[in-house]
């Protein structure tokens, strides 16, 4: 008895995902950033909810140097640490 699968002809392309995969640090431009992120988790006996700030910080930095896409942190759930925050250089430029 044959136990072979059949599988489509059709090829599978596959396509980056929306969200979540950006390039690593190799220069390090952001290490600063992610040490104090993963010390607090740490410290908090992660809980990420205790460590906004620094995960808003790390995140801005990646944003800076290219390692990710630019995305306002109001859809990146930071919406709340904004506003009583004074504007961004970036919000400053993108102003008429």
């Amino acid at each position: 008895m044959s136990t072979a699968m059949n599988f489509s002809s059709k090829a599978f392309k596959p396509r980056a995902p929306d969200k979540g995969s950006f390039p690593l640090d190799h220069l390090g431009e952001c290490k600063d950033f992610k040490d104090k992120f993963m010390k607090c988790l740490r410290d908090s006996s992660f809980d990420n909810s205790r460590c906004r700030l620094q995960s808003k910080d790390y995140l801005q930095c990646r944003m800076e140097n290219q390692l990710m896409a630019k995305e306002p942190l109001e859809r990146l759930g930071f919406k709340d640490l904004l506003e009583d925050a004074p504007p961004s250089p970036a919000d400053a430029d993108s102003k008429p």
